[in-house]
């Protein structure tokens, strides 16, 4: 034991580091670990200032740069925190918390901890002065409020995640003041003396922040760019671009790289692809449709059929690391909203080259499947070819052929390509997919580029064959790679948590439902119950809690199956003209055809890129589709409408109107007078005293209360006419309304904003959106 410690007593300081051997397979001259500094900050009980722990490691002068990079690292992660007076502490003793700030648009705020350990900490309007949405910061927590919520104060700003953002400008009093379009971002920015440019009062400008904002002081900023007037046509897009940091224009090198791409199929492009140019591919899509990244094909073979799917060749045309392909890693996927495409790559290649067009020679990479007399798909291979497409159709064209017969020549390809449609649609039930039933919407704009009417999208089973056929390919590409062993991109759906799938089986029980597969219940288990929604009032809502239990579908090399397609692997391999995780699988393929490796740097960190951008785009269309539907609801305020409860919060209920297919608020304090509690378990609102129950998909009848176009808020009151007697309370024979528990909802309560109601956790077959 002596010699030992004697031993110890031997080596220096920085030999005595657990973790040396860790970071000298890192760095030829390493420096203490983080471990290790972390140790020693513990042992000295109290703040070190940075000389002192420079001294104590024995860090020479050449190292003194490298050794405060890695403190800034540490501090950039948490792990200690150097106060005003330049003392290094440990945050654990500290009992800080790393977090990142969500920002609520009434004022206050939530403090996220990294580790997700403990439960978010509220932040009232006081500390969100000091911080904006997205910023990362050491909280201490401090107490509850009056709610029992835990509250946190902000002790130091870590990563400030708001360098530029959108906002109108205002002249008030001489001062410039900006008010970010963000709405988690509730404070106001001052602009700094002339930052205002040739900017006019109330006018949309992009901001950079010169100066963040402090314990007592605003941020300010300056004008980088006067994007224009707030009733501008499409402004409610360029706004949606740039708050949600959409690129959204390509830059000069790239436009004149592009227009260096020939525009026609050179001879020397066809070395080692199959010819398929007499083949009778067509391209099936929707009527405004102009980028083309599919073909189908289809025949009898034998008890079976042969499907062939050709898809658009864009990694011909864009090379791994050149400037179109690092564009399109930023951008992650083409973004659609109404009447405008913000596309992944330029035109020249979206809707020009690579587009499979009719009549003209394309590049294509093809999956060509024999395709058994059970729908199984009993093998399969993967090409590049050349192909000439036959004919462009739409949705609406081949199922009115299908209805009613034609004499255009492609009849009976469309006819062969239905009967395989059928085959493959039939193994759904046994594969146990789930399908829910939802309702898509599509705006009619005017002339003068606003919303005419707004109509629901009629899916036919035209739109059903392609998604069949694309989900045979997408499934075929994920088991070539895996069989190959060749890392990609899956697209991976996990099924419920434990928490989710509790919550879940909890409301089942309320209303005489059960899921079956116990702890861990498959895809057959949630089809099998969605099977039983057709017949019952309360579908809808069930099927909406059933969307509610599962997560969101993502990208990542790890593969953990598709959990609502009930795939065992599945990869998007259809659309590599509008999405990056395509172009990913294509190049992957290409790889092992040449039996070669694709090696694009560290797949975990794409599959969080591209499955950012999306999400990102899904934001950016909703906010520019709310903005659309509030401008159109301005002039019907006062009138009345029949809807349906879509969504129950604690602050009231949401109501999709019939006809219109816009959602607005009925807040609480308008649902009657009475104290109302919010029932999560039964995503009902019920009065205290009367009973009365407000529920989804109930009928309401409800009036245009307030339509608010800056906060993108429409607040609608119940409607009573002299005839209609009072709504009466329900009876309930499954369960009676339990007594409220906790502090009554009332009247007093704030308006939140309205949210958008939920999006299905998982997804439906692959869409194609123009």
């Amino acid at each position: 034991m002596a010699s030992k410690q004697k031993k110890q007593k031997e080596l220096s300081v920085r030999e005595r580091d657990p973790f040396l051997e860790r970071e000298k397979t890192k760095y030829d001259n390493p420096l203490p670990s983080r471990e290790y500094i972390l140790s020693l900050l513990a042992e000295q009980g109290v703040p070190s200032d940075a000389a002192e722990l420079a001294a104590l490691l024995d860090i020479q002068p050449q190292e003194t740069s490298f050794f405060e990079r890695r403190l800034g690292a540490m501090a950039r992660d948490g792990e200690i925190l150097i106060n005003r007076r330049g003392a290094i502490c440990v945050a654990a003793k500290a009992e800080l918390i790393k977090c990142r700030v969500s920002g609520h648009r009434d004022g206050f705020g939530f403090a996220m901890p990294d580790d997700g350990e403990g439960g978010d900490l509220f932040l009232p309007e006081r500390e969100m002065h000091k911080v904006m949405h997205g910023d990362t910061v050491m909280v201490r927590a401090a107490g509850t409020d009056r709610r029992g919520r835990r509250e946190g104060r902000v002790v130091e700003v870590l990563e400030r995640a708001v360098q530029k953002l959108v906002a109108r400008i205002y002249q008030e009093r001489g001062v410039w003041i900006a008010k970010p379009e963000e709405r988690r971002i509730n404070q106001d920015i001052l602009i700094e003396p002339g930052g205002e440019g040739e900017a006019r009062h109330g006018q949309v400008v992009m901001l950079e922040i010169v100066e963040q904002p402090g314990d007592r002081r605003p941020a300010i900023g300056r004008v980088t760019e006067v994007v224009g007037d707030y009733a501008d046509p499409g402004m409610e897009i360029e706004i949606a671009l740039r708050k949600h940091d959409l690129p959204h224009q390509f830059p000069e090198e790239l436009q004149k790289l592009a227009k260096k791409i020939p525009q026609k199929v050179r001879k020397k492009d066809l070395e080692d692809r199959v010819d398929l140019r007499d083949l009778s591919l067509v391209t099936i899509d929707g009527e405004t449709a102009r980028d083309f990244d599919d073909a189908v094909y289809a025949e009898k073979s034998g008890k079976g059929f042969r499907l062939v799917v050709a898809i658009a060749d864009v990694s011909h045309y864009v090379e791994p690391s050149d400037a179109l392909d690092v564009e399109a890693l930023e951008r992650g996927n083409s973004v659609y909203f109404p009447r405008r495409v913000i596309p992944m790559l330029p035109e020249e290649l979206s809707n020009g080259i690579c587009s499979l067009n009719p009549d003209v020679e394309r590049l294509c990479m093809v999956c060509d499947m024999q395709i058994g007399s059970k729908g199984q798909v009993k093998s399969y291979k993967f090409y590049p070819a050349v192909m000439h497409s036959k004919a462009r159709l739409t949705y609406n064209q081949v199922w009115d052929w299908l209805q009613n017969g034609s004499d255009h020549p492609m009849l009976p390809n469309v006819q062969t390509l239905y009967e395989l449609f059928k085959l493959l649609h039939s193994t759904r039930e046994v594969r146990g997919a789930i399908d829910f039933d939802t309702v898509e919407t599509q705006m009619l704009f005017n002339e003068a580029g606003k919303i005419e009417k707004i109509v629901p999208v009629v899916r036919n089973d035209a739109h059903r064959l392609i998604e069949e056929c694309m989900l045979a390919a997408n499934v075929c590409s994920a088991e070539f790679l895996q069989k190959h062993k060749h890392k990609a991109l899956y697209r991976i759906h996990e099924g419920p948590t434990p928490e989710k799938l509790e919550n879940l089986r909890r409301y089942l029980r309320l209303v005489g439902l059960t899921l079956g597969g116990d702890d861990k219940p498959s895809t057959k288990d949630y089809a099998a119950l969605a099977d039983q929604l057709d017949s019952r009032p309360d579908g809808g809502l069930v099927q909406t809690m059933l969307l509610r239990s599962m997560q969101q579908a993502v990208y990542s090399p790890d593969n953990v199956g598709h959990f609502g397609l009930a795939y065992e692997a599945y990869t998007h391999f259809t659309s590599p003209i509008r999405r990056y995780p395509d172009l990913l699988v294509h190049r992957a393929i290409k790889a092992v055809l040449k039996g070669e490796t694709y090696k694009p740097g560290k797949w975990a960190k794409l599959g969080v890129q591209c499955s950012m951008t999306e999400r990102r785009a899904d934001d950016a269309s909703r906010d520019v589709e709310s903005w659309l539907k509030t401008y159109y609801m301005r002039d019907k305020v006062g009138e009345v409408f029949n809807g349906k409860i879509s969504a129950v919060t604690s602050f009231g209920v949401f109501v999709l109107l019939d006809d219109l297919y816009v959602e607005g608020l009925v807040h609480i304090s308008e649902l009657g007078k009475d104290y109302f509690h919010y029932k999560q378990e039964v995503q009902a609102i019920v009065g205290e005293k009367s009973g009365m129950r407000y529920q989804m998909g109930d009928e309401m009848r409800v009036k245009v209360a307030r339509v608010d176009l800056d906060a993108t808020q429409i607040d609608f009151v119940l409607f009573k006419d002299e005839e209609v007697q009072e709504k009466k309370p329900r009876t309930r024979t499954r369960k009676p309304a339990q007594p409220a528990q906790g502090e009554p909802v009332g009247s007093s309560q704030e308006k939140p904003a309205p949210k958008p109601s939920p999006k299905p956790a998982g997804e439906r077959p692959p869409r194609r959106r123009r």
